[in-house]
């Protein structure tokens, strides 16, 4: 019995846990009671006409970096449509304000065969397009026995991973061999996918570079940075627990030398709002909260933005970003985003999730890594300081992730080749 099967036969077994699982999601806010049917299997769209291709981001990081190529595929290709699935609440909201026409967002079904099948033939799409690591073994199936071509993209393999999945080669072999093609985000993403079992792997480069400035609300953004004035302000983007105890900390010391700082802070997950902001009240900070329309006034220390989709505005009040999830073991979130509007950007020791993005920047001195909340600490007084400086770094990076942007065309050229597009 091969591992695919003994799978199918397991998520069968499990179809009533599973159903209850959702329905604890659902009551946690983590489903979307309006659409929990699409979970099923059961969609909201019928299938368009003409060629459609399908698009799978696990959630809202993933989904940012498909919405290049799927304007490019919609730009080159007059009639043909495009289906986004994802598996969070938070990136079916983005995707609704941010797909263009001729593209739709569906839930991704949980992995039971039944909800899989039901959606692979209700779709029959003439291709799937999946966004770096989270395989779902039946959904991957039911698309290769429909005989659809199957194309991993920006596939990325830890170094944990790698070594976790050697030893069970039994399992990621033949899910990766139900991939038709596979792009690793690096060379040797490239050589560990084909290590692994993919049948044909190539390299032309991470589609993370290719993301475009982040929309934002150009009159809101006036609104905001009269309300910040001539102010000394910083930013901490995307960051996780733990790092907003350290920038709360560094703000304290910080304010010491520049009187009137102001921190705005912008969690990975807006959902931890009450949490995140005691977590600044506790050290006698007055806080201002962009989901309640608190606006910044001259004795506001912290600016917390818990919004959704705004980095673009979020990034622009400063010309200093922290990124988040890198001064704790998490990864790193993307920092070619805030690098891409020309500012200085700082993360801590643990962006391993972007090791290529990282080691390039910092080659042409693009990008400041930081050790710990200390060394952040002091790089933030150095660069408040020195405006040359700061500018400079933010220049380097801004040409670094502008120049970067050509892997679109690449991946296009290949997808254009396989997929027979025009």
């Amino acid at each position: 019995m091969t591992s695919l099967s003994l799978y199918r036969i397991l998520t069968f077994l499990a179809t009533p846990f599973i159903y209850v699982w959702l329905y604890i999601r659902l009551l946690r806010g983590k489903e979307d009671s309006k659409r929990i049917y699409e979970r099923f299997g059961f969609q909201m769209h019928a299938r368009p006409t003409g060629k459609l291709i399908w698009l799978h981001g696990a959630s809202v990081g993933e989904c940012l970096s498909m919405m290049p190529l799927i304007n490019r595929l919609l730009e080159q290709n007059k009639n043909l449509k495009i289906m986004v699935t994802s598996g969070t609440v938070s990136s079916a909201k983005l995707m609704e304000k941010r797909l263009p026409k001729r593209a739709f967002h569906e839930y991704i079904p949980v992995d039971i065969q039944g909800a899989c099948r039901r959606m692979v033939r209700h779709f029959k799409p003439d291709a799937v397009l999946w966004f770096e690591s989270e395989f779902w073994p039946n959904i991957l199936g039911e698309i290769r026995k429909a005989d659809i071509p199957l194309i991993l993209l920006n596939g990325r393999i830890s170094d944990r991973s790698f070594q976790r999945w050697q030893k069970a080669l039994w399992i990621i072999k033949p899910l990766l061999s139900l991939f038709t093609l596979t792009f690793g985000q690096t060379e040797e993403d490239a050589r560990r996918l084909r290590v692994l079992g993919a049948r044909e792997t190539i390299c032309v480069g991470n589609l993370k570079y290719a993301a475009p400035p982040a929309p934002f609300d150009a009159v809101e953004l006036r609104r905001l940075l009269r309300q910040i004035g001539k102010r000394p302000v910083w930013v901490g983007g995307s960051t996780h627990p733990g790092e907003e105890e350290m920038m709360a900390d560094i703000h304290v010391q910080v304010a010491k030398a520049f009187p009137g700082l102001l921190t705005v802070s912008a969690p990975r997950h807006p959902e931890r709002g009450n949490e995140v902001r005691r977590i600044f009240e506790k050290r006698g900070l007055k806080v201002a909260q962009r989901t309640k329309e608190e606006a910044i006034t001259p004795d506001t220390d912290v600016y917390f933005a818990d919004t959704l989709g705004e980095m673009g505005l979020i990034y622009r009040l400063s010309p200093i970003v922290f990124v988040g999830g890198s001064l704790v073991p998490f990864g790193g979130q993307n920092m070619l985003e805030p690098m891409r509007l020309g500012r200085l950007v700082m993360i801590g020791p643990n962006a391993f999730n972007f090791r290529e993005i990282v080691s390039f920047s910092k080659e042409r001195g693009a990008l400041v890594e930081v050790a710990d909340a200390t060394s952040m600490l002091g790089n933030l007084v150095f660069y408040l300081k020195n405006k040359d400086e700061r500018r400079a770094v933010g220049r380097r990076a801004q040409t670094f992730a502008v120049s970067a942007m050509a892997v679109l065309d690449r991946v296009y050229d290949v997808l254009k080749e396989r997929l027979d597009l025009k």
